[in-house]
């Protein structure tokens, strides 16, 4: 029986259809340690990572659901850091990775029902239980119960969120491969759906080493 399942068995997989899907694109994929220097010249990459603000940052990397931690980790961050560190909130500075299975979050409504993204991510609304045809991580938290966590309310009061290219060039791939559908076609539809005040970045792993050359302090998220 064939397996629906755009999401890679392994990483191994994921790497190998990842650099085939890039290819056929004329993607360059960065190489390791490019973000790594504070110093350098200036691409809209590092002018992202230069805008991250406050004395006190943190990164949290969410390739995997986990339940939604990652908003939960980010909020928790802004929540304790100023008492912790007896500043403002204006001096500290949270980043939100989205990466790898997580990609469909930084997406608009119309692509989780055009795409069925919740059947291809098995990602279930938390009212019903079904899978998702609109994203429940955006206005709301996923079922979590503090709503200051939604990804929208983050990214109002100042959150960093970055969006992995390189996922969304490897799942609009294997999404319009299913659908019989061009990839160009579908990865640039994901791109123009991106919500507002997220920063699509080449990738997410690159995102994360530069956020922590930046000054970040390092979480997983899931």
């Amino acid at each position: 029986m064939q397996d629906d399942n755009p999401t890679p068995k392994n990483r191994r997989d994921f790497l190998a259809m990842a650099a085939a899907a890039t290819a056929g694109l004329g993607v360059t994929l960065p190489l390791a340690g490019t973000a790594a220097a504070a110093t350098g010249p200036s691409t809209e990459f590092t002018r992202w990572l230069d805008s991250i603000p406050g004395q006190h940052k943190q990164v949290t990397d969410w390739p995997d659901l986990n339940h939604g931690m990652g908003l939960i980790y980010t909020f928790s961050f802004l929540l304790t850091a100023p008492g912790a560190y007896g500043v403002p909130e204006s001096d500290t500075g949270a980043v939100l990775v989205i990466r790898h299975n997580t990609i469909p979050i930084v997406l608009g409504h119309e692509m989780w029902s055009k795409y069925s993204l919740g059947e291809v991510f098995k990602i279930d609304d938390p009212e019903t239980g079904a899978a998702a045809t609109r994203n429940p991580f955006y206005e709301k938290p996923g079922g979590l119960p503090f709503e200051a966590a939604a990804l929208q309310k983050l990214i109002e009061r100042g959150v960093k969120v970055a969006a992995c290219e390189l996922a969304l060039t490897f799942y609009s791939g294997k999404v319009a491969s299913k659908m019989g559908l061009q990839h160009e076609d579908v990865k640039n539809e994901w791109l123009d759906a991106v919500h507002p005040g997220i920063q699509v970045v080449p990738s997410g792993t690159v995102a994360c080493s530069g956020a922590v050359a930046r000054g970040c302090g390092y979480l997983f998220g899931g």
